[in-house]
């Protein structure tokens, strides 16, 4: 008899383990959406103003990318680099075959602003907006100066908007002769 009391707790408490089973129920998994490609920077003129800040007074240099000396149109390549996340080409006339025309009355900051100092000698800089343009003087080194001012007001020559450059763009036969003509000069 003992026996089958003992036996009958022990199905007893076993059958209560099991009589009310709680129900979990699991959260719905969390759906992360893939990494988007991060849109490149905008230009802007505060950008332009620490950009400028970095490099005021740096000498101009012909082939020079570092604050020891910089040319004109390495250091737009350097400001698109640093600001944009792109690469340009090195040189001016390379750069001057990027992008969509725009008109001077149109210009947006950010646009690259094209002048004609001599015959043969082009230079680059980048617009700011406010008819300034940010650029490495061969005189001055990297400083603002105005579209307006009596010496470049005259050389204008064009503008370029470039919104989206590609490696062909970059890597494109004319930019790549005139690179070694370049450095075959320096």
């Amino acid at each position: 008899m003992a026996k089958r009391l003992l036996l009958s707790c022990l199905v007893l408490l076993l059958s209560a383990c099991a009589s009310s089973p709680q129900v979990v129920i699991a959260p719905k998994p969390v759906v992360v959406p893939p990494m988007l490609k991060q849109a490149a920077p905008k230009w802007s003129e505060s950008s332009l103003l620490s950009f400028h800040n970095q490099w005021k007074g740096t000498p101009y240099r012909l082939g020079g990318l570092s604050r020891n000396g910089v040319d004109c149109s390495g250091f737009v390549y350097l400001a698109y680099l640093n600001i944009v996340g792109d690469k340009l080409p090195r040189t001016v006339n390379s750069q001057g075959t990027l992008g969509k025309d725009v008109p001077r009355s149109q210009l947006q900051t950010g646009d690259l602003v094209f002048f004609k100092t001599t015959r043969t000698v082009h230079h680059v800089g980048i617009y700011m907006g406010n008819d300034r343009f940010l650029h490495a003087s061969t005189k001055k080194g990297v400083k603002i100066s105005s579209l307006n001012n009596i010496y470049w007001k005259p050389r204008f020559w064009f503008a370029k908007r470039i919104d989206n450059p590609t490696f062909e763009q970059n890597m494109s036969i004319a930019s790549l002769v005139e690179h070694v003509q370049q450095q075959d000069h320096l």
